[in-house]
């Protein structure tokens, strides 16, 4: 993340905290030992087609790629997955609202399989908080067309969008995945997912949508 950011820690590990358009974004590194977790258990979903079936998530998101299914509650409580969302989304809320987070709750936490040409229109989630990962990246996501004259290539990078481009304002940050990077956004936060190009192999990512105290949420409610 290029835009100034803050630390805090979080247990053994850190999470950094950037506000580059009024909501803050956290970023986390997921542990290896959780992304090889992850990465083994979705290979055996992938080889069992009934599995796969069960677990199909894609008829409820608005991605145009190969594969997105969800992972069981109970899988992501055994292997840590939970605890590391939870961990990092409570550093998250303690520095950037000074209030400690008594709840949290769940609700989904799902796999996109993302390959070439494929991609994931401007979308938002639900829930309060949300946030993506990333547990396989292509070595390359490919050349821009205007080799030569091109600064910048979006391939198969993650844009989140807030608000309009003003003066001394930003409106949207542009994030290059890479494996074990995890991204923390209010569930609102607009974001799209480019394709890229010139690869057969796979962009995996994984996302949730949770609860948290609804005092703390809710802006609007009175409660200090």
């Amino acid at each position: 993340m290029s835009e100034k950011e803050n630390k805090a820690n979080v247990g053994e590990g850190q999470i950094r905290i950037t506000n580059p358009f009024g909501p803050s974004v956290a970023w986390a590194k997921i542990p290896n030992s959780l992304v090889d977790k992850l990465n083994n258990y979705i290979d055996k979903i992938v080889e069992d087609e009934k599995k796969t079936s069960e677990l199909d998530y894609g008829k409820s998101l608005v991605g145009n790629v190969t594969q997105e299914f969800y992972l069981e509650k109970n899988f992501s409580e055994e292997i840590g997955w939970t605890e590391f969302l939870k961990k990092s989304v409570s550093g998250w809320i303690q520095h950037s609202a000074q209030k400690k987070i008594t709840e949290f709750n769940l609700i989904n936490t799902w796999v996109v399989r993302q390959f070439k040409g494929e991609y994931n229109p401007i979308h938002w989630h639900g829930g309060h908080v949300s946030g993506a990962g990333y547990l396989k990246v292509p070595k390359s996501f490919g050349a821009t067309f205007q080799k030569e004259t091109k600064t910048y290539n979006n391939n198969g990078h993650i844009e989140l969008i807030h608000g309009n481009r003003m003066f001394l304002s930003n409106a949207k940050l542009n994030i290059k995945p890479e494996v074990g990077n995890f991204y923390f956004f209010p569930h609102y936060m607009m974001h799209t997912v480019y394709p890229f190009t010139d690869t057969e192999e796979e962009r995996r990512s994984i996302s949730f949508n949770a609860y948290i105290d609804d005092k703390i949420y809710n802006v609007y409610s009175g409660n200090k």
